[in-house]
């Protein structure tokens, strides 16, 4: 502190400064002319300063670091040091992160590996204790982690995931409310997940503690949770992107109530458009100051999550800094984190260093698949079916009619088949149900990402594709698969957990890229759906409306499950 001081007053050089740069103010919304002292990572003063090193900025924009209000690391199929590689170019410089992927895997265990990964990358992963593991007891996951855990955790997290389960919230389920009076007494942040909450729900759900909530796809919904006090985290992931239908909510007395997040986002969309920069370059284009933009990357996050210790480029903050050229332009040209440069160009400084951790491999326990285990076997042809929502998580519930030969569905009418194999205990369960809007033909594709619980999905046109599609994921202990008239086509492999891989960025941006194109141009999927992580939503069955996991169809309207025929 005393350095930090002589630094401040002048009497002392500082470490680094930056000189004569457009400085962004996040408190005032200004843009001053000044340097930036840097004394052990912290920013010391920002006006005129001498340093011991000293870098020209002059006609450059700095911003302070940008911070994702919410994502899921294992959504990207990156390790946590890869992930650090991969966004830090583009100037993200923390994350809440929400581990509850690989918790459902692995519980604990896969919490310390986030962790610890983290700890060997200029990255700030601030970790949420995953407060639903398993998700609902509506489906089986690998683990379980429930209040006492939740407070274990909480002596290495910065406070408590998304919490899902809002019914267990407003009926007061035991376990749920032990997990947020651990919340309450440790004063931390509960993230929420209520997407559509009617108003008692609402107040309810909030007057339990939670704080924030990125489930609003509509006007409506996000303006009820700001009226009630909630912070609404926008978000602009891969295949939910509600940035654009949400920007109506953006004015001046919302403004600072209001977070940038990602999500979920994937390896191609991070390579060729970015991370939460993409956030604020789009609310730019809409004609959002440039300034409240990046003051909803900032500022907003780190008081919503109570990181006093950054946000803006002010004295006592973290000297996260983004270069940017232009504030219209918004192409990120250098990023320092704790003062030190760690990424220039477009290009990171450091390297990923992955963990070889035993306990968060190996995760796929599940008997050989079989054409017989998929069949559907149905007497009525008035079924329910998935209906998909291109660019969403959300379906619908359909009637439709089946094509049925002697009691079994045969694939005649244009409809797809979903299946959700249990795979962390070998139970032998299998969901099987009907898709509509997915579009695939002449083949299968299967994943081991398949929210929250992680079993195995595979959609396809015949059981024979769908069939060798789970067995190669089976196989290769987790990861995403296509095959094509009976031959395995590729298949990217993801051993941690059967969530992610140890591979780099632009191998797995190959693989997936690769694996997409062939589910286009030759499987036929729809143009309009993202053909793997599409698929990976239609087992998360805390998000409207018809969902479907390794139980069987399950109704998000009456939180039970439904069975697929439909009784006249």
């Amino acid at each position: 502190m005393e350095k930090q001081i002589k630094v401040a007053m002048g009497l002392e050089k500082a470490d680094l400064v930056l000189k004569g740069g457009n400085v962004i103010n996040v408190y005032t919304g200004e843009i001053e002319v000044a340097d930036i002292a840097i004394c052990d990572g912290y920013i010391a003063g920002v006006g005129s300063y001498c340093g011991k090193k000293e870098v020209n900025m002059q006609g450059k924009y700095l911003s302070p670091g940008f911070i994702d209000g919410h994502l899921h690391i294992e959504s990207t199929m990156l390790s946590p040091s890869n992930f650090a590689k991969a966004v830090l170019p583009w100037g993200t410089t923390t994350g809440i992160c929400d581990p509850h992927e690989i918790a459902n895997v692995c519980g604990e265990d896969g919490v310390d590996y986030m962790i610890e990964e983290c700890k060997n990358v200029p990255f700030d992963g601030m970790f949420m204790a995953p407060s639903c593991v398993p998700a609902t007891p509506y489906e089986n996951n690998g683990a379980n982690i429930d209040a006492k855990g939740v407070d274990k955790l909480l002596q290495k997290c910065h406070g408590i995931g998304e919490f899902m389960n809002a019914p267990g919230v407003i009926y007061c389920d035991k376990d749920v409310m032990d997990k947020l009076k651990c919340a309450k007494a440790k004063g931390v942040v509960v993230d929420g997940h209520y997407p559509l909450a009617g108003n008692k729900e609402l107040n309810a759900y909030i007057g339990a503690g939670i704080t924030t909530d990125h489930e609003c796809v509509d006007v409506e919904d996000a303006c009820n949770k700001l009226r009630r006090g909630m912070y609404v985290l926008v978000r602009e992931g891969s295949a939910t992107r509600n940035l654009r239908d949400l920007f109506p909510i953006i004015n001046s007395k919302t403004l600072r109530r209001l977070v940038f997040c990602t999500d979920d986002r994937q390896v191609h969309d991070l390579l060729s458009i970015g991370h939460i920069n993409n956030n604020i370059k789009i609310a730019i284009e809409m004609g959002l100051s440039p300034i409240d933009a990046i003051t909803m990357a900032t500022l907003n996050c780190a008081e919503c999550y109570k990181l006093n210790d950054r946000g803006a480029l002010s004295a006592g903050k973290i000297a996260d800094i983004v270069v940017i050229d232009d504030i219209y332009k918004f192409n990120v040209l250098e990023v320092y984190k704790k003062g030190k440069l760690v990424a220039k160009d477009g290009k990171a400084l450091f390297e990923a260093k992955v963990l070889d951790n035993k306990k968060v491999r190996n995760t796929v326990h599940c008997n050989d698949i079989t054409e017989d285990d998929l069949k559907l076997k149905i007497n009525s042809d008035k079924v329910r079916v998935i209906g998909i929502e291109p660019h969403n998580v959300t379906t619908t519930s359909l009637i439709r009619k089946a094509s049925i030969t002697k009691g079994v569905y045969d694939f005649k009418d244009g409809l797809s088949k979903i299946c959700v194999i249990e795979r962390h205990k070998n139970t032998g369960n299998i969901g099987i149900g009907l898709i509509e809007g997915y579009g695939i033909k002449n083949g299968a594709i299967a994943v081991s990402v398949a929210h929250d619980s992680h079993n195995i999905i595979v959609c396809g046109d015949n059981d024979k594709d769908m069939a060798i599609a789970a067995s190669e994921i089976k196989r290769v202990g987790g990861g995403m698969t296509a095959v094509h008239n009976g031959k395995v086509y590729d298949t990217l492999e993801l051993p941690i957990a059967g969530l992610m891989s140890d591979k780099n960025i632009d191998y797995i941006a190959t693989m997936t890229a690769k694996l997409n194109k062939f589910a286009y141009e030759v499987l036929n999927v729809e143009k309009e759906v993202e053909p793997f992580m599409t698929l990976s939503f239609m087992s998360l069955v805390v998000i409207p409306q018809l969902k479907i996991s390794d139980k069987g169809l399950f109704d998000y309207q009456t939180f039970s499950f439904v069975d697929i025929e439909v009784k006249e």
